[in-house]
């Protein structure tokens, strides 16, 4: 099992990490973002997922294409038509089987957050909120391979719910 994280996962996603997250990059068109994140997701893609999966390896990310899709693509405003057009080819067909979204109320959310705000975290609950609202919509556009998964509770009945979605593809 390969298990990474996006934008990451090889060293050009890493320096592109840096600039899309970093709270001293400062403000960035919308477009650009939405690039930079498809230009980590292309080497992300080509250099580990599709060489793991070849391997017949299973991947397990942090974030992929649907992130893109709800943070760029709906809370930011640029549609999700548009950045998933924008995506095609970095993604090269490549989808996840499984997308699990933890659904969870914004405020608690941000109770929960250990680290200091990143760049895009940093932008409040409202920002959160239309995140949230976007996601929702994936999984109602995408049933075959998003699903929400209540967040409620203590970690070993979200684990619980977790592992519940992840048998039922097996």
């Amino acid at each position: 099992m390969v298990r990474t994280r996006e934008p990451g996962g090889t060293p050009v996603g890493e320096r592109v990490r840096e600039i899309v997250l970093g709270t001293e990059t400062g403000d960035m068109s919308l477009l650009a973002e939405a690039l930079l994140f498809a230009a980590s997701r292309a080497e992300h893609v080509q250099r580990l997922i599709l060489p793991a999966l070849a391997e017949g390896t299973w991947v397990i990310t942090d974030r992929f294409l649907d992130s893109s899709l709800a943070y760029q693509g709906a809370a930011r405003g640029l549609g999700i038509d548009t950045v998933l057009d924008i995506n095609r080819a970095a993604v090269e067909g490549c989808l996840p089987d499984l997308s699990l979204v933890i659904d969870t109320a914004t405020a608690v959310t941000t109770g929960r957050r250990c680290a200091t705000p990143d760049r895009i975290e940093a932008e409040g609950e409202g920002f959160q909120e239309r995140v949230a609202a976007g996601y929702r919509e994936l999984a109602e556009r995408f049933p075959e391979r998003v699903r929400l998964i209540p967040g409620e509770g203590a970690p070993d009945e979200v684990h619980a719910r977790v592992m519940r979605a992840v048998a039922a593809i097996l």
